[in-house]
């Protein structure tokens, strides 16, 4: 989950706009050079109060790229993303979430599978748990990994919402 704490260190301006989409409202959240994080109702619920020092816009080039972008991707138009990103996190969760980047639209891989490109396959829990503090889902594809025996496991945005996504690419891919 993003850590919204983190925003206090950033020295520049950073915004954000809550959009809808098929799996419900989506906030985003970028500075001027990149997209900060999406987050799912139930994670912006969770740091409401972080959000009085964001300024809430109806326009902004890297928003309103992202948001064109999710739209097209709902609309099964897009299969790659081509925003600048900037997700705050260790150096651990970093190289877990790039690998999360080369896992292919459609296809889904196992946290065990995602800890052996990092070079460690006893570390599957530590990709869990770094997975689950991706700020930016969706677009960091952090659904596109499931349990070792196949089942949906840990999303922030709900297991729902995982299997729609999962769906999406897997009749459209």
């Amino acid at each position: 989950m993003f850590d919204m704490n983190m925003m206090a260190k950033i020295k520049e301006r950073v915004v954000y706009k809550n959009i809808d989409s098929p799996v419900g409202t989506i906030t985003l959240i970028a500075s001027d050079k990149a997209l900060k994080a999406l987050l799912w109702k139930t994670q912006r619920k969770l740091c409401e109060k972080a959000f009085e020092s964001l300024e809430l816009v109806s326009e902004h080039p890297i928003i309103n790229k992202t948001e064109r972008q999710l739209e097209e991707y709902f609309c099964g138009k897009r299969i790659k993303f081509d925003i600048p990103l900037s997700a705050d996190g260790t150096e651990f969760q970093k190289q877990a979430w790039e690998i999360l980047k080369n896992i292919p639209y459609g296809e889904v891989i196992t946290y065990g599978e995602q800890a052996k490109k990092m070079g460690d396959i006893k570390k599957a829990r530590a990709v869990g748990l770094a997975n689950s503090m991706n700020p930016i889902s969706i677009i960091v594809p952090c659904h596109r990994v499931i349990g070792k025996n196949g089942k949906l496991t840990g999303f922030a945005g709900g297991l729902d919402i995982k299997s729609f996504l999962l769906d999406l690419e897997k009749n459209i891919g």
